[in-house]
Order: C-alpha cells, then sequence, then structure tokens
C-alpha cells in the first residue's frame, strides 16, 4: 500500500477546480497519511509522485509544493479531445513547462491511430516532445477509444519510438479507462521496447483505479511482466485522486483491526 502511495499522481482535473482546491491536494501529497498511522506502521516521509493539473492551476501547485520534491504535471494539447489546432497545441506545452510544470501529459490524435496512419502519429509525438523540452512527457492513447489492442499496442510503440518518456492509458474522461487487459498490452510492448533498445518507458495506469486491491494487482502485473525497477515513481505512476483514500482506510483497518470510514481521511 505504501509503494502505491508513492507511485500515485494526485490528479483533480475538474472544471471547477480553485487554487484553494489545489493547494488542499498539494499538502495531501506532501502528507497523505496520518501521521499517526505511519508512526504505528514505523514508516516516515512518504508522498506521492506527482500533482496533476489542468494548466490554470499550475501556478498555484507548483508555490504550494517548493520544497517538497514533488513535481507538478499538467495536462496539455487540448485534453482531453486533442482536437484543438495543433499550433496552440505546441503552444500550450510551452506556456506549461514556462509556467513551472516539470511534467506534461499529452494526448494523441486518436484518428492517426484509428485510420492506421502512423507516421502522422510519430510526427505529432516528436513534435510534443521537442516542444516539452526538460520536461518529461506522458503520451496518453485514450485507449477506450482506439477501437482494438493491436491498435494500442501499435500506438504505444509509435510513441516510444518518437520520445515517450511514459505510455498512459487514458484522460480518464473516456467510457473505458485503464483494464488489465490494455495494461498487459502496454506493458508488453514497453518489456519489447526496452529488450530492442536498452531504454526503459515508464507506465501510467488512469481512470477508474480507485481501490486497494486495485493498485496492488497492478503493482503485481508490472513486477511480474517488467521487474522491480519498473515499481519506482520515474517510471510507474496511478493517474488517481479517490484512490489513496481508499489505500488510507485499509491502513488504518491494519493497523487499528477497526473499520475506517472515507470520511476519516478527507482528500483535499
Amino acid at each position: 500500500m505504501l509503494k502505491a502511495i508513492t507511485c500515485i499522481d494526485l490528479t483533480t482535473l475538474s472544471g471547477d477546480d480553485t487554487a484553494g482546491r489545489v493547494r488542499r491536494l498539494c499538502a495531501k501529497a506532501a502528507h497523505p497519511v496520518r501521521a499517526d498511522i505511519l508512526a504505528a506502521l514505523g514508516v516516515d516521509g512518504i508522498t506521492t509522485g506527482a500533482v496533476c493539473v489542468y494548466h490554470e492551476m499550475i501556478e498555484p501547485a507548483v508555490a504550494a509544493l517548493t520544497g517538497t520534491g514533488i513535481p507538478v504535471a499538467a495536462v496539455s494539447t487540448g485534453f482531453p479531445a486533442g482536437l484543438s489546432p495543433f499550433h496552440l497545441r505546441l503552444a500550450e506545452i510551452g506556456e506549461s513547462v514556462k509556467a513551472g510544470a516539470q511534467e506534461i501529459d499529452i494526448v494523441i490524435s486518436r484518428r492517426h491511430v484509428l485510420t492506421g496512419n502512423w507516421q502522422a502519429l510519430y510526427d505529432e509525438m516528436k513534435a510534443f516532445r521537442d516542444a516539452c523540452g526538460d520536461a518529461h512527457v506522458k503520451a496518453i492513447l485514450a485507449t477506450g477509444e482506439l477501437g482494438s489492442l493491436r491498435n494500442v499496442a501499435r500506438a504505444s510503440v509509435v510513441c516510444m519510438m518518437a520520445g515517450a518518456d511514459f505510455i498512459k492509458t487514458s484522460t480518464g474522461k473516456e467510457s473505458v479507462n485503464a483494464t488489465l487487459p490494455v495494461t498487459l498490452t502496454m506493458i508488453r510492448a514497453i518489456r519489447d521496447y526496452y529488450d530492442r533498445t536498452g531504454y526503459r518507458v515508464g507506465y501510467k495506469p488512469a481512470g477508474g483505479i480507485s481501490k486497494a486491491k486495485d493498485a496492488v494487482t497492478y503493482l503485481t502485473l508490472i513486477k511480474d511482466e517488467l521487474g522491480n525497477r519498473w515499481l519506482q515513481p520515474d517510471l510507474f505512476r496511478f493517474g488517481a485522486s479517490s484512490l489513496l483514500g481508499d489505500i488510507e482506510r485499509q491502513l488504518e483497518h491494519h493497523v487499528t483491526g477497526h473499520y475506517s470510514a472515507a470520511y476519516r481521511h478527507p482528500i483535499g
């Protein structure tokens, strides 16, 4: 459970986000588990992997996380549909990097996958990678909209070839988000890419992962397919918000032996 917490991108992507909400989320990211529970477990100083927000919320997030070592991730390129003009999508990346985002979650154009235009997908991903500069780039495939696992596998490989630091399942806004079949497809593409190139690409399942037992399933799959090196936050993240609350409940139950209600562990 503690390992899962260190790999969470604690996320708020709502139209009613405010600077105050983001500051509360950042405080939770820096101190994700109640101090009494950590003391009982003999653990100190864990944080989430990152905080993920819209561009407008980067500034308060960066200010709130100063000194914590927690990076700010920003969704970009016309998230979630990715259908805004291409030059504006590139400009959005630049603005988010300038504002202090250390990680950029971009969305690919699904039509390139659905029409088999792999060169166009490569060129798009390469342009996004270049625009990110020193920031890490996570390529969101929106797997629930790609039509088949074969398309998921091919899109994964093309995005990795074009320089993606991570490949990510979903925006969280699709009707179908992270699933185990999609995860197996994507991480086997990552494994094959590593075997061929020696370059490690990270993986981020996002959307619909809200229970501690689901987190354990994903961690187990990563360990079995990719090995322990991928169980670090620089190579594996959960895109989630409510997952942390359920993990806290399970940790309190482990420590006390009593049922823990959700209201005892507010997220923000």
